[in-house]
């Protein structure tokens, strides 16, 4: 082979070599691990059966469903409420500078301690929020207690917390919008409503996209603040993938969770790139 040839391959092999250790190596150890029926001290061929039992199991079927649901609510809201967010700390207004801090604040917050702290507000008794709505005659609900409930309200944390990174990436989005499409649209006479509509929302679309993919991956993958406020109760009310997968390995069974990891794994791919693709290609006309 040509020197040539061969002299930008050297520039791609620490990446190459990163890639197959840190990512390569352990989908293909995950996928041998999931097959067997494994301890710290031995393991023995299981086959598919790690993947029957999971799909059989009632805890799997239902933390499926909520993972589904909770991916989609959160991406939806985040997108929402960060271009309305974005929209309103673009114009303006004075000290926006500082409000956009007081935006993205939340996201730099530890996930356990907005955890316990909105456990400790959504107490059905002595939590701040109750006692607020007591003041107006309301009976606050048991919003972490009530399986009807306990979902919607993991998941509005989970926006509160991570509206502010939905927000930065629109912000950015929209103060690259060449400011003479805005000149040119009043000139014809275009309402600021109309200029939202026609200018900010199209030209913003790869901000949009980018919003989808990080919020809809994240929530799939979210564990660590279902945890800290629920545990994945009341029963399995709010279990996710994440959280029914580290049950099992907390109970021991290494091999059945290691397959949950996988099936999580090809759900995120399945939906996500996918999506990605569709995203793109509406991007590109």
């Amino acid at each position: 082979m040509d020197n040539k040839r061969i002299y930008p391959i050297w520039f791609l092999a620490p990446a190459m070599v990163i890639f197959t250790v840190f990512f390569l190596i352990p989908i293909a150890m995950s996928l041998i691990f999931s097959m067997m029926n494994w301890t710290f001290t031995g393991m023995s061929w299981a086959g598919f059966n790690n993947y029957i039992t999971f799909f059989n199991d009632y805890s799997m079927t239902i933390g499926i469903k909520n993972t589904i649901i909770y991916a989609f609510a959160t991406m939806a809201a985040k997108c929402v409420l960060g271009f309305l967010l974005a929209v309103f700390l673009t114009s303006n207004i004075k000290s926006k500078h500082f409000l956009r801090s007081i935006a993205f604040f939340p996201n730099i917050v530890s996930t356990i301690a907005v955890g316990i702290t909105f456990t400790a507000l959504m107490h059905p008794s002595k939590g701040l929020i109750n006692k607020a709505l007591a003041v107006f005659g309301i009976t606050g609900p048991d919003w972490l207690g009530n399986i009807n409930i306990a979902l919607g309200s993991v998941i509005a944390t989970d926006v509160w917390k991570g509206v502010g990174v939905a927000t930065v990436i629109y912000i950015a989005g929209i103060t690259s919008i060449d400011k003479s499409y805005y000149e040119a649209a009043s000139i014809d006479g275009a309402t600021s409503f109309q200029q939202l509509i026609k200018i900010t929302v199209p030209l913003c679309r790869p901000s949009v996209n980018s919003v989808i993919i990080l919020a809809l991956t994240s929530g799939m993958r979210c564990f660590d603040l279902i945890w800290s406020m629920t545990g994945g109760g009341p029963g399995f009310a709010t279990d996710v993938m994440a959280s029914v997968v580290y049950k099992k390995y907390a109970a021991g069974y290494y091999g059945l969770s290691t397959a949950g990891n996988v099936i999580m794994f090809i759900l995120i791919a399945v939906i996500a790139f996918p999506l990605q693709k569709f995203l793109q290609s509406r991007e590109a006309e």
